[in-house]
């Protein structure tokens, strides 16, 4: 089968395959040996760009903060991968390195630096909007690196369309460097970003749009059809935030997703993330994967396109009332 071309990350020299790896798993649900296994298969399958943050996996009893970051290190260096993968991490929300401060922002990239055993961060972005620091000192800092050498591009998550034009303002009229992506909350059944701004700024200022909770928690996989489901799976907090979106629209956008799947021979996972790859500004979903079985699905989506019918029939059951 023949792979979908790279697209490029903005304005950057960056081309990344359109599938992000989410690297969140990693250290926590998957550990040291699966995670060799799901980063092996998924560069073997045509995938190069892998995600990361510097927080994860902090929330687990008994971790501090760069699980994720250190495993992919390993992987890196063992498998003398550095150079074929594009890698992104985030700062802001790591227990040592919280917020955006100026010599916070440097102090955790070196700290994610050495995590990965790598001289650069190819993207590396402010994770979660900091209102205690002013927005020049961290648009100021982040193109430090940049100068540095430490980053090659700037990205923003979890930002406010008007933060992520003020970024950009800020920057432009400092001579500062341009962040060149935007990681928003984005998928069939939460389609806010089209309508709250970002992706205006994103069209505006050519951002790449790389969207997370892609598969909605686990919902847009088809696995969770009713409230026993969740109990099968253990009653998880993904269980529980995928069956919030049983309602009717969710299942229409099920309804869907299932005919398509069954018309061409796909999983309904990779349905829902190949219609984010023909969405405006969108340059890759993000998905994460525990297992190598989990991920096959995830890499159809480099060999998939829909067509405009198809594409036209998802955006019409999922649209908000």
């Amino acid at each position: 089968m023949t792979l979908t071309p790279p697209r490029r990350i903005g304005q950057s020299a960056l081309e990344v395959a359109p599938l992000a790896l989410g690297g969140n798993v990693f250290g926590w649900t998957a550990d040291r040996a699966e995670s060799f296994a799901v980063l092996d298969a998924f560069t073997a399958g045509g995938g190069n760009f892998v995600d990361s943050a510097d927080g994860y996996s902090h929330w687990v009893p008994g971790h501090t903060g760069g699980e994720s970051e250190s495993i992919i290190g390993e992987w890196l260096t063992v498998r003398g991968a550095r150079d074929r993968v594009v890698i992104a991490t985030k700062v802001s929300t790591h227990p040592d390195f919280l917020g955006l401060a100026a010599a916070n922002v440097r102090a955790a990239a070196d700290a994610s630096l050495a995590r990965l055993g790598s001289d650069h961060i190819d993207l590396y972005y402010a994770h979660y909007d900091d209102p205690e620091t002013p927005l020049e000192e961290t648009v100021a800092a982040f193109s430090a690196l940049v100068d540095a050498g430490k980053i090659r591009a700037i990205g923003v998550s979890n930002y406010s369309a008007e933060r992520v034009a003020e970024w950009v303002r800020i920057a432009r009229s400092g001579g500062f460097h341009l962040p060149v992506a935007l990681q928003p909350h984005y998928n069939l059944v939460e389609r806010e970003f089209e309508t709250n701004g970002l992706r205006a700024v994103a069209e505006t200022e050519e951002l790449a749009v790389f969207p997370y909770f892609s598969l909605a928690k686990g919902f847009l996989t088809g696995k969770y059809r009713s409230g026993a489901d969740a109990t099968i799976a253990g009653a998880s907090a993904r269980a529980e935030g995928a069956i919030a979106y049983l309602h009717e629209r969710g299942r229409a956008v099920l309804t869907v997703l299932d005919e398509i799947a069954q018309d061409r021979g796909l999983d309904v996972a990779t349905v829902a993330l190949a219609w984010l790859q023909g969405q405006p500004t969108v340059t890759a979903p993000l998905a994460s994967a525990r297992t190598v079985e989990q991920l096959d699905a995830l890499l159809a989506t480099l060999t998939v396109a829909l067509s405009a019918d198809e594409l036209a029939r998802l955006s019409a059951a999922s649209r908000p009332a």
